[in-house]
């Protein structure tokens, strides 16, 4: 069953994939390629993840995972260096 804390990994994971820069629809394309089943199995966020996942961005910006959105080219995410 997926969490929320699990979306925050699998964005890093999937931006490590694409070489540390991707747009938030090949990030989303990533997650449910590789982790439909846990999506599908886990409750409500089933048809909430792909908003929480914006959420978990934004959060992984706060933390300085991920650069600010000025930093990046628009609708590109970057994960920090």
């Amino acid at each position: 069953m997926a969490t929320s804390e699990d979306l925050g990994k699998w964005i890093i994971e999937a931006l490590r994939f694409f070489d540390g820069k991707a747009t938030i629809i090949d990030i989303c394309k990533f997650v449910w390629d590789k982790y439909e089943a846990e999506l599908r199995s886990s409750g409500d966020l089933f048809y909430t993840w792909q908003y929480r996942i914006r959420w978990d961005g934004t959060k992984l910006r706060k933390a300085g995972i991920i650069k600010p959105p000025k930093s990046s080219p628009k609708g590109l995410w970057e994960l920090l260096p």
